[in-house]
């Protein structure tokens, strides 16, 4: 099935450009956006009535995430992006003047800004380093002190792709008596996650990517245990279940379900929300698994020229256990924008990160698309 000219179908762009760019923008199947649209349609012609299928959509969405996180579907709630659940855990957990914050000094902006303004509340924020410009966690083990309370990193790194083990490192902060949090943008949905067996504590994804969904939609983890400790930073009226009784609004006695639904904001974006649960539901019916095998071999194939070509260099760690859907490479000339922008010409979309060229593979891709970056690096080669 996977990059297949039936599933590849559903993603228009195949028929005008070679796109490897899902790390930065993931294109939406058509199945999600008949979905997004038919909600756009119901709300332009006034058929809003109570809108059961908004939270009828909203426990699929924590069903079906519940599958990428590897976790149950009541730690699993939808969030606006990866900043969502990184706030939520900044300034959610009971940290105090004087603890200490590990983050890794490689990381992408959204898991730094939040953690850096903890500074003003007393709170230190330490950076580790990284080794080869990759999370290192002997380096993590040098870091903590007894001051440390918290490691926040990424599941996968967005320049080159190096996947963090979670599990040794989850490992460490539970023998450190540390809170475990997790960017998983780069890597929920394409990657399997085990966030309940690798003691993360909280864990955050926008699905703006690799869940091929519109901007303004995710997914966010608290574990069970998590959710009675976190202090939260906000509260919304929707996350009360009313069973879309809307008759007795002033009944102020509700308690909040004691799930991580309870951290949700309400108003919904709702035509995005609902596109984003089919798209989660269409990789869902794939499997996680089957998608990494499918993209880490088109890599293979990749991975294959590019060691046979001496005018390039991978920059991405090849080792089985790091790799991810992400590969990158740079020019041994060091002339890495012309070879960018002989791709681009080409309509071979990739990007350029930190000195590489980021290839980053789906399911709608396939060898053929291979061949053609192949190609296009040929031709840039000799040139």
């Amino acid at each position: 099935m996977l990059g297949t000219t039936e599933l590849r179908a559903q993603f228009p762009h195949t028929t005008e450009r070679t796109y490897f760019n899902v790390a930065s923008n993931g294109p939406m199947p058509n199945r999600a956006y008949e979905v997004l649209n038919g909600s756009l349609s119901t709300s332009r012609h006034a058929m809003i009535g109570a809108q059961e299928n908004v939270f009828e959509s909203l426990t699929s969405i924590s069903a079906n995430g519940a599958r990428i996180f590897g976790c149950s579907p009541d730690e699993v709630g939808f969030g606006f992006n990866t900043t969502f659940g990184i706030n939520l855990a900044a300034f959610g957990l009971p940290l105090e003047a004087g603890d200490e914050v590990l983050l890794s000094d490689v990381d992408f902006p959204t898991n730094v800004y939040p953690w850096l303004e903890l500074r003003n509340r007393g709170i230190n924020v330490k950076f580790i380093k990284s080794i080869n410009r990759c999370f290192s966690i002997d380096e993590l083990r040098k870091a903590i002190t007894k001051n440390t309370k918290c490691l926040s990193v990424s599941f996968v790194q967005f320049f080159n792709g190096y996947k963090s083990d979670l599990k040794a490192i989850g490992e460490i902060c539970k023998a450190n008596g540390m809170y475990f949090v997790v960017d998983a943008i780069q890597g929920a949905g394409v990657e399997p996650l085990r966030l309940n067996e690798w003691g993360v504590d909280i864990a955050s994804a926008g699905a703006q990517k690799w869940l091929l969904s519109s901007q303004g939609t995710g997914l966010y983890f608290i574990s069970k245990e998590m959710q009675s400790v976190i202090r939260p930073p906000w509260r919304s009226w929707l996350s009360i279940d009313w069973k879309c009784d809307w008759t007795n609004l002033n009944d102020y006695g509700r308690a909040y379900p004691k799930t991580a639904r309870q951290f949700e904001l309400g108003t919904y974006p709702v035509p995005i929300m609902l596109g984003m649960d089919e798209s989660i539901k269409f990789l869902t019916e794939i499997g996680t698994e089957n998608i990494q095998a499918h993209n880490h071999a088109l890599l293979d194939r990749l991975i294959t020229y590019l060691e046979s070509n001496p005018a390039y260099t991978i920059t991405s760690d090849l080792t089985p256990a790091a790799r991810s859907g992400i590969l990158t490479f740079t020019t041994t000339s060091g002339d890495i924008r012309s070879v960018f922008t002989h791709l681009q010409k080409m309509k071979i979309m990739i990007a350029l990160r930190e000195g590489s060229i980021r290839v980053s593979v789906h399911v709608f891709n396939n060898f053929d698309d291979i061949a053609r970056l192949i190609e296009g690096l040929e031709s840039a080669a000799l040139s």
